[in-house]
């Protein structure tokens, strides 16, 4: 009988539901969703096929366990009860890579990265009969979340963030993350059938993930994780299976009609190459054009964009001309609808029109805005034709 594993997945504040639909998607059963996480039930093939898979969580945790501790002695007790044996082999090289404590007597991130550390030694010398470990063995970071002096603690199994798909080697100023650009994208009822327009692309990740999902390209197949190594817990046919599975699913040959623009000759060009990287330059047209120009024939598009929003002082004072360019650019495309994310919060304002949705998301520490302007549904065709 297969081991189930409870198995958390942190996401951008205000994405919980996006996420919790990918993972039902996949099959899974959902456990719990929290402010910034959804924990969900699955077995070892679970963690190889989430972290391949998922395009808008952050990254898998494998929950080794949850303790209430208001003390540090009761977070070092309380993390040696655990059964830390049936995770961290004798040689592992293991960690408390980050700790984060919210609403709770217990604050200091270094002191509770180090009691735990200190806890989980002290267990594992009682079971291994050792008084000093070499760690030279595959790496198990630990994670810790205390909320409300409740700790839950888990392994990382992804290592470098899951936004990091592997294709985005240039940046531009400012770049919006993977995982929020997918997120944001599923947000909207587009699909590959219809246009989509970013006149914002800088680095071109809307674009890109927006290809990627016409042509089922699964976000994590081209990169390795930490628990490959961890053959304690599962077989790197697991691994095998899941990346062998999302091959069979692409279809690069898709037409698919997805720009990006940007005024910067330069940002286009570190587009294109992103592009190139993640296999879908043949997918998406960019071209060097500011958002004075956007038009387009066809009716019933999509603009999901990331325009600037000052992050610098001196930037701010040109924001009001451009939020009204952006608005004029919207309103020659009378029948699209237009989804812009930004800090500004003065946009509708120069946009010249409120917003139908509004929703808040958090992009790292900054606090922005989803605004979603919707268009008019597009006719419906005879059966078996496609929208316009």
């Amino acid at each position: 009988m297969k081991k189930i594993y409870e198995l958390i997945a942190p996401c951008h504040f205000g994405l919980e539901a996006v996420l919790k639909r990918e993972i039902l998607d996949l099959g899974y059963e959902i456990s719990c969703v929290e402010d910034g996480r959804v924990t969900f039930l699955g077995d070892a093939e679970a963690i190889a096929i989430a972290n391949v898979f998922l395009r808008t969580a952050e990254r898998i945790l494998l929950k080794v366990g949850s303790i209430h501790a208001e003390t540090f002695d009761e977070l070092f007790e309380g993390t040696k009860a655990l059964e830390w044996e049936k995770y961290l082999p004798a040689d592992a090289r293991f960690w408390v890579a980050k700790a984060t404590s919210v609403k709770s007597r217990l604050f200091s991130p270094s002191d509770i990265q180090s009691i735990v550390k200190k806890a989980i030694v002290e267990r594992l010398k009682g079971v291994y009969g050792l008084s000093w470990f070499k760690e030279d063995g595959a790496q198990y970071p630990i994670r810790i979340f205390l909320m409300k002096d409740e700790a839950v603690i888990g392994l990382d199994t992804t290592g470098e963030s899951l936004h990091k798909r592997g294709y985005r080697k240039l940046t531009a100023k400012a770049p919006i993350s993977e995982t929020l650009a997918a997120a944001l994208i599923m947000l909207t009822p587009w699909k590959k059938d219809r246009i989509l327009v970013d006149p914002f692309c800088g680095s071109g990740t809307f674009p890109i993930e927006a290809a990627m999902m016409a042509a089922g390209i699964a976000p994590g197949m081209n990169r390795s994780f930490l628990a490959e190594n961890w053959t304690n817990l599962m077989a790197r046919r697991c691994w095998y299976d899941a990346v062998e599975e999302a091959q069979d699913l692409i279809d690069d040959t898709v037409e698919t009609d997805i720009q990006g623009y940007d005024i910067d000759g330069e940002v286009i060009r570190v587009a294109r190459e992103n592009a190139r990287l993640a296999g879908v330059e043949h997918m998406i047209h960019f071209q060097k054009r500011p958002v004075s120009e956007l038009n387009h024939p066809r009716k019933y598009g999509f603009v999901i964009t990331n325009p600037p929003y000052g992050e610098r002082i001196e930037e701010r004072e040109n924001l009001p001309a451009l939020y009204q360019e952006i608005g004029r650019a919207f309103s020659r495309l009378d029948s699209w609808s237009e989804y812009v994310i930004t800090s500004y919060d003065q946009a509708e304002k120069y946009i010249g029109k409120k917003a139908d949705k509004n929703r808040k998301i958090y992009n790292g520490m900054i606090k922005t805005y989803y605004y979603q302007f919707l268009g008019p549904r597009p006719p419906k065709k005879e059966t078996g034709k496609r929208f316009e």
